[in-house]
């Protein structure tokens, strides 16, 4: 592992960011590559995957780890999810067969999944509800034909993260804490669905944890067990924020679904898109729970899901840290 030298695609985004700062602390050598700089390397070398040349960058590599991803739900035109997730994984696979470069790591999701069933695994069938999953899930299949064209020498690990949060995330997570935070939060339905999460800092940990895998295809959903239900997170919230023990007010679905709707008909008419949607509601109600085989691998995350959770809020809400970077995607 200590011969391996990196090159994080992507990496100036949330995800790299923190990945870098663990290679650091780790003493690996690595660079970043990517449209814009990082502050947590001395320097960025310009790639963009959709152009096939800036990935000449990628000769003095021996291994890939590719973060690019274009994933918010409201992208337009939908051509992007295909130029940038598709397109730019065959790009990277030319890129790393020209140079040589056996070892690739791929940062997938568990959008792949749709709504699939409470702990579905990394055999779960794709059931894709929107272009984030259809093409993350094609770019898979990209990755695999490029480790299948010689298996013997090439390495190829496909994560596949649920929803990822942590200091300086300006996701769904942060949205839904910022909600409580202002105590504008309102708990649609009795709370016991669950929700499979994802600490930056645990996600980063496992990247850097399987660049160690040998030859093959390894495909792991990332997920920091156990999971919460919705009343569990609320509830660790309001005690951290408030040193509240209660979930506070409560409403029955369909009046979120009513808000939701109503929300829809508001965009489609002015065109502005609004933090809430039917699609949102939907998500908040539903159980979106994974299961995980990264414990057969040895691999120990460093922080529990409520440490995680406790550390996200105390900077984001009581800690000041306005002049901190953030990041507005997952």
């Amino acid at each position: 592992m200590n011969n391996l030298n990196i090159a994080i695609i992507g990496g100036s985004g949330f995800v790299g960011t923190y990945l870098a700062k663990r290679l650091n602390k780790q003493r690996l050598k690595y660079k970043i590559c990517d449209k814009v700089t990082n502050s947590e390397s001395d320097e960025t070398l310009y790639v963009n995957v959709e152009k096939y040349s800036s990935l000449s960058v990628l000769k003095n590599f021996n291994c890939i780890i590719n973060l690019a991803a274009v994933h918010r739900d409201d992208v337009r035109p939908l051509s992007r999810y295909d130029d940038v997730n598709v397109e730019g994984a065959k790009n990277v696979c030319s890129a790393a067969i020209e140079n040589n470069i056996n070892k690739i790591i791929f940062t997938s999701s568990v959008a792949i999944y749709g709504f699939a069933p409470p702990n579905t695994g990394e055999d779960g069938d794709p059931n894709y509800f929107n272009d984030y999953g259809r093409t993350k899930f094609a770019a898979e299949q990209v990755y695999k034909k490029w480790q299948k064209e010689d298996p013997t020498n090439r390495s190829l690990v496909i994560i596949r993260p649920t929803v990822i949060f942590g200091e300086g995330n300006r996701g769904n997570v942060y949205n839904l804490l910022k909600q409580i935070f202002s105590k504008k939060f309102v708990m649609l339905g009795d709370g016991k669905n669950k929700k499979s999460m994802a600490y930056v800092k645990n996600v980063a940990a496992f990247i850097e944890y399987s660049t160690r895998f040998d030859s093959g295809i390894h495909i792991y959903n990332y997920i920091d067990k156990p999971d919460f239900d919705m009343n569990e997170l609320v509830s660790v919230a309001r005690k951290t924020m408030f040193k509240k023990n209660n979930i506070g007010l409560r409403l029955p679905p369909i009046l979120g679904f009513l808000i939701g709707y109503t929300a829809d008909f508001f965009t489609k008419v002015t065109k502005i898109n609004l933090p809430v949607s039917s699609i949102r509601i939907k998500k908040f109600l539903g159980t979106t729970q994974f299961s995980s085989s990264i414990k057969n691998t040895g691999f120990v995350p460093p922080y529990s899901l409520e440490q995680a959770l406790v550390k996200t809020i105390e900077y984001e809400f009581i800690e000041n840290n306005k002049d901190k970077k953030t990041f507005l995607t997952e």
